[in-house]
């Protein structure tokens, strides 16, 4: 609704999410009504909620036109298009920036495939999935052999330190308990 006597547009959007839109451009959205008429005529905006004025129905609408119907025949493409779409197409080229992308980055990459390819051959050169059962079972021995060895280690410096603290100490008679 527009108001000429104050210069007030009055909106209600139809969601919350076209109601928070149309809050944050107000300012092209009156902008926008000025240059569509030429002069100055919207010196303020509101904004309503969803809802909060009433849509109208069947008695109080204009008639609306059917729909069209959906065209029919081949679709359209770049190249079946109309002149007015290639002419448009044309200035969009010309006044488009030239791309940017290094001419070197395709060869780069397919440089990066073909490591990647070749690392991955002589990871896997017969390149059949292993079983689990026997990897789980060489982990499992590793892991046995480690621990082994670590419990060896740990019994040899347990030995060592009690000889060291034998010899430094000299040996002391055995306290007496009294009992009551």
């Amino acid at each position: 609704m527009y108001d000429p006597g104050s210069g007030r547009l009055t909106v209600c959007p139809e969601s919350s999410a076209w109601a928070t839109k149309a809050r944050l451009e107000q300012t092209r959205l009156m902008a926008a009504a000025d240059r569509a008429a030429v002069r100055t005529v919207v010196t303020s905006l509101r904004i309503l909620s969803p809802g909060a004025a009433p849509i109208p129905g069947p008695t109080n609408a204009a008639p609306m036109d059917p729909a069209p119907a959906a065209p029919t025949g081949p679709p359209r493409t770049r190249e079946t298009a109309c002149e007015g779409y290639r002419r448009a197409d044309a200035a969009h080229q010309e006044a488009a920036p030239p791309r940017r992308t290094d001419p070197g980055i395709p060869e780069a990459v397919k440089r990066q495939n073909a490591a990647t390819r070749e690392l991955s051959r002589r990871a896997f050169p017969d390149d059949t999935p292993t079983p689990i059962d026997p990897a789980r079972a060489q982990r499992l021995r590793q892991a046995a052999v480690t621990e082994a060895a670590a419990l060896r280690r740990a019994r040899a410096e347990r030995i060592d330190r009690q000889a060291s603290t034998q010899t430094a100490l000299p040996q002391q008679p055995a306290a007496l308990h009294m009992t009551a």
